[in-house]
């Protein structure tokens, strides 16, 4: 699967309405579910699972893991990918520096914080 800005965008989209409930638009893990006293998942940040190949987040979202439950039946497999494809965006905005952008990328940053 090529992962363009659509892949992404889809995915930021079935993210929104799937995950952020318990994920939190940033993946922290701190969702409104969770502030009710629903167990916390852990955070897309933590290294262990910055390291996890993407089709870790597929299979997740397939089968359950934990006490989160399987949205096999909810969410197509293509929305699946899609939306493992956002997860490693949100994890790369978190960690990402000046250097990781392209010139213009960059400069924009650059513009933006003075």
């Amino acid at each position: 699967m090529q992962v363009t800005r659509e892949l992404i965008a889809r995915g930021q989209q079935r993210f929104d309405i799937y995950c952020a409930v318990c994920h939190v638009a940033t993946g922290a893990g701190n969702g409104m579910i969770v502030q009710r006293g629903f167990p916390a998942p852990p955070s897309f940040h933590e290294q262990r699972l910055r390291d996890a190949p993407v089709g870790h987040f597929v299979d997740v979202i397939t089968n359950g893991y934990g006490v989160m439950y399987s949205y096999a039946s909810r969410v197509m497999p293509e929305d699946r990918w899609a939306s493992a494809a956002y997860i490693r965006a949100l994890q790369l905005s978190q960690h990402a520096a000046p250097g990781d952008a392209d010139p213009a990328g960059a400069r924009q940053l650059e513009a933006a914080r003075k």
